[in-house]
C-alpha cells in the first residue's frame, strides 16, 4: 500500500511544487556547507574553495532511456553505472568545475525527466538554462524521430540564444544501431547545431561535449561582441582525433 501511495504521489507531481532558493552572503560564512548538509545530511570538515565566480547552467534533454543520467554520471564521476536506473523524477542536478583556457568554470547540469507526464515541470526550467544537450539513443529510432519535437519545445520555451548540441548516445552498441551517423549529422545541419555521437559507457566524447559547451559559454560571457569561438570547428577538429563511433 505504501508503494502504491508513493507511485500515486509521483504521478501527481505538479510544477507548482517547484521552488528556487538562492543562498546569499559573504564568502566563508558557510553557504556551501549549508547546502551540502541539506543535500547529503552531513557536514564535511575542512576548507572549501570559494564558489567559482563564473558559472553556467546546462540542461540535458531527450526521451526517457536515452542515457541522460548515465551521461551525467560519466562526466561528473568518470564512471559508468550498469544496471537499470529508475527514471528521473522532474529535475535532478550535479555540479562540476572545469578548466577552460586557464579559467575555472562551474557547470550546473540539470538532468531532466524524459517522460511526457513530467514535461510541464521541465518546461519551467528551460529559460534558466544557457545550454541544452539534446540526446537520442542510436539504437532507438523513436528517440531519434522525437528530436524534432524536442527542438520545437526548445524554441518555444528556451531563450533564443541558448546553446544547443545534438548527441547520439550509446554509440558503443554497434550491433544494435538503427540510426546512422549521417542521419544525426543531417538533422543537426538542418537546425544549424553541432553534433557528435557519444557513449556514456566508454566515455567517448562525453568530456568533449561539455568542454565545447563551456568554451562557447565562456566566450559569450567574456567578449560578447568580440571574436567568437567557433564551436562547430572546435568539435570537428577534436572528433578527428577520436577513433570511435565513426567519427574519423
Amino acid at each position: 500500500m505504501e508503494e502504491q501511495a508513493d507511485t500515486k504521489q509521483l504521478s501527481s507531481y505538479d510544477e507548482d511544487l517547484q521552488h528556487k532558493t538562492i543562498l546569499l552572503g559573504d564568502s566563508a560564512v558557510g553557504k556551501t556547507s549549508l547546502l551540502v548538509q541539506f543535500d547529503q545530511g552531513k557536514f564535511i570538515p575542512g576548507s572549501f574553495t570559494s564558489t567559482v565566480g563564473i558559472g553556467f547552467t546546462v540542461m540535458l534533454l531527450g526521451d526517457s532511456g536515452v542515457g541522460k543520467t548515465c551521461f551525467l554520471i560519466q562526466f561528473k564521476d568518470g564512471a559508468f553505472l550498469s544496471g537499470t536506473f529508475l527514471a528521473t523524477v522532474g529535475i535532478d542536478f550535479r555540479n562540476k568545475v572545469v578548466t577552460v583556457d586557464g579559467l575555472k568554470v562551474k557547470l550546473q547540469i540539470w538532468d531532466t525527466a524524459g517522460q511526457e507526464r513530467f514535461r510541464s515541470v521541465t518546461h519551467a526550467y528551460y529559460r534558466d538554462a544557457q545550454a541544452l544537450l539534446l540526446l537520442y539513443d542510436i539504437t532507438s529510432k523513436t528517440s531519434f524521430d522525437n528530436v524534432r519535437a524536442w527542438l520545437t519545445e526548445v524554441h518555444e520555451y528556451a531563450h533564443k540564444d541558448v546553446v544547443i548540441m545534438l548527441l547520439g548516445n550509446k554509440c558503443d552498441i554497434t550491433s544494435g544501431r538503427v540510426v546512422r551517423t549521417e542521419d544525426g549529422e543531417s538533422l543537426a545541419k538542418d537546425y544549424g547545431i553541432p553534433f557528435m555521437e557519444t557513449s556514456a559507457k566508454t566515455g567517448v566524447n562525453v568530456e568533449l561535449a561539455f568542454t565545447a559547451i563551456a568554451k562557447e559559454l565562456k566566450q559569450r560571457s567574456s567578449s560578447p561582441g568580440g571574436c567568437k569561438f567557433q564551436i562547430h570547428q572546435y568539435i570537428e577538429s577534436q572528433k578527428k582525433k577520436s577513433g570511435c563511433c565513426g567519427l574519423l
